[in-house]
């Protein structure tokens, strides 16, 4: 009995290890091709990401000019949120995603304007 609890033990640690290895593994550090799309058609623009751990600085980069936020990278879940001022007043952006390896994708929740899905490419 002594010896199935000590191999399950070191299983757990095992496998405990590997879920910690693998979270550290993600790093958005970079500039990355941005891709939105929207009800006027396909947006590109770049994002450009600073990681310190698990947070996140964010800059996009579109014709309309530049926008920073701040967010959070947890495991492969990435999060942020960018305010932008408009002609009807501030809006925030918040982006919620996946990253796997070079790309990521997921959803950006834009008040009453709804969600949009969006996607990006590591340059």
């Amino acid at each position: 009995m002594r010896k199935a609890s000590f191999f399950l033990s070191l299983i757990f640690v095992f496998a405990s290890f590997a879920i910690l290895s693998h979270a550290q593994e993600v790093n958005v550090s970079g500039e990355w091709e941005f891709t939105m799309q929207t009800p006027r058609g396909e947006m590109t623009q770049t994002a450009k990401f600073v990681q310190e751990g698990e947070k996140i600085t964010v800059t996009m980069i579109s014709p309309r000019g530049e926008s920073t936020g701040q967010g959070t990278v947890k495991g492969n879940a990435i999060e942020w949120s960018i305010t932008r001022t408009t002609q009807r007043g501030e809006m925030t952006i918040v982006y919620k995603g996946t990253v796997e390896g070079t790309s990521m994708s997921g959803t950006a929740e834009m008040g009453d304007f709804g969600t949009m899905e969006w996607t990006a490419k590591k340059k």
